[in-house]
Formats: C-alpha cells, sequence, structure tokens
C-alpha cells in the first residue's frame, strides 16, 4: 500500500512562509502564560528618563542610591500608617 504526497501548489507554499504586515490578535481570548516564571515577591516597575537611565544602568546601582536617600530621610511618625502601592492613584 501507497501513500501518495498531498500536492500544494508553489503559489500557496510559499504565502504560507512569509510574514504578514499586520496581525491582529483578539486580546479577550489571551490566557497567561502557565510556563511563565512568576516573581517571588512584589516589584514595582519604574520607567526612567533617558538622561536617569545613563547614570543608572542596572536595577542594583538605582536601589543602592534609593536606599542611601531613604536613610536621609525624616523617620515616620508612629501612628502614621503607609499608604499601599495599590490605593494611589497617577495624577
Amino acid at each position: 500500500m501507497t501513500m501518495k504526497k498531498a500536492s500544494t501548489s508553489e503559489k500557496g507554499v510559499a504565502l504560507t512562509r512569509e510574514l504578514r504586515t499586520e496581525y491582529h490578535f483578539d486580546y479577550r481570548k489571551a490566557k497567561p502564560n502557565r510556563f511563565a516564571g512568576q516573581p517571588e515577591e512584589d516589584r514595582v516597575v519604574v520607567v526612567l528618563d533617558p538622561d536617569v537611565s545613563e547614570v543608572f544602568q542596572t536595577p542594583d546601582s538605582v536601589n543602592e542610591v534609593l536606599r542611601a536617600l531613604i536613610k536621609t530621610m525624616p523617620s515616620r511618625r508612629k501612628g502614621a500608617e503607609a499608604k499601599s502601592r495599590r490605593a494611589r492613584t497617577r495624577p
């Protein structure tokens, strides 16, 4: 018994290998990637201005300077509670 190869036109094969100029995705149907690792701790992503990013090129360098700045700041009053990051609204 022999199996015949399905015939395809050369033009049809060439079209399927090319990238489209634009793709439309339905993000309402998107699901989280279950294989992607989740960070173990809460992190906040901050976008630095270009002039600042020239000086601070790594997360460690930014954190080091911010921690030094925090040490110079006056301490909070005992009764004052820190606001939650999620509760704040953008200006």
